[in-house]
């Protein structure tokens, strides 16, 4: 394994769609209310936004080889760290850097956005830092799902649209929450996978809490949710169904999910559902820049 390889693999970047996706439907949002964007501002926040799920899953890959729960029975993606490809010094180097730079991007948003960015941005770096790291990792508990709905939804799509337009609404963070449901999505399918790996080194995971049946009814409810919560958005136009064309991509990973043992075959379940949510995302923000 070279460096360069390694690193890409460390950085994981099938999961950048997963943090790039409500800041684009945050300027779809932005747009269709004032039919204006600020460039600039939309791109430091996806770039910081990028960086703080890079470092994020820098934390995830030294953090969990650090604790030993990166055991060799593992049947999620090789880790960097656990592999021996890159030493926990530099993995941890590496989150941090990425860390750094997503500050420095926050600097010019707090700059545009005043006080309400500098909560924004110091509650979502010290998340990142504390889903791996710290006496009590959010990884390590229940509350997996909670996190990212709340930070790759509403904190996500509410922060990108109060950039552009200096304020908030009901509208805004109903949106946001059908993107958090299928990011939530996307951690459900890595604890359903790593269930058994991680009740024996101790991680309570929901999917360790609930059990594989009930974690099964709570995915499916997770990917069907958003497409009935689109009916309060899509009252004043067809438009904003365009994102029921992904339905049947969503059963069928629903299908799958169900029917499939665990095992690698949930590293590309898990890799789809990430895209079906980037999908979805991308129709439901045509819809809003179109109407």
């Amino acid at each position: 394994m070279n460096t360069t390889t390694a690193w890409l693999l460390a950085c994981r970047p099938k999961t950048l769609l997963v943090s790039l996706s409500p800041v684009l439907l945050g300027a779809a949002l932005a747009w269709h209310d004032t039919q204006h964007l600020l460039i600039l501002p939309l791109l430091a926040a996806a770039l910081g936004a990028a960086f703080i799920q890079i470092g994020t899953n820098l934390f995830n890959d030294v953090g969990d080889f650090l604790r030993g729960t990166d055991t060799p029975d593992r049947i999620g993606p090789r880790r960097a760290t656990a592999e021996g490809w890159l030493s926990p010094r530099a993995v941890a180097a590496g989150a941090w850097t990425c860390f750094a730079l997503a500050f420095a991007c926050g600097i010019y948003l707090v700059w545009l956005g005043g006080w309400p960015i500098v909560a924004i941005g110091l509650a979502s770096l010290a998340a990142g830092w504390a889903y791996t790291s710290g006496p009590r990792p959010i990884a390590y508990g229940p509350l997996g799902e909670s996190f990212v709905f709340v930070f790759f939804g509403l904190v996500a799509v509410g922060g990108t649209y109060y950039l552009q337009t200096g304020s908030l609404s009901t509208l805004v963070l109903h949106a946001a929450s059908l993107l958090g449901l299928h990011a939530a999505a996307v951690i459900t399918v890595n604890n359903y996978r790593d269930r058994d790996g991680d009740q024996r080194s101790g991680k309570h995971t929901l999917a360790v809490r609930l059990g594989r049946p009930a974690t099964r009814w709570l995915y499916a409810l997770e990917m069907l949710l958003p497409y009935g919560l689109l009916l309060p958005l899509s009252g004043t136009t067809s438009l904003l169904w365009l994102p029921t064309l992904t339905l049947p991509l969503a059963l069928h990973l629903i299908h799958r999910f169900w029917r499939t043992p665990p095992g690698p075959v949930f590293n590309t379940l898990l890799a789809q559902t990430a895209a079906l949510q980037f999908v979805f995302a991308s129709l439901l923000a045509t819809g809003f820049f179109l109407v």
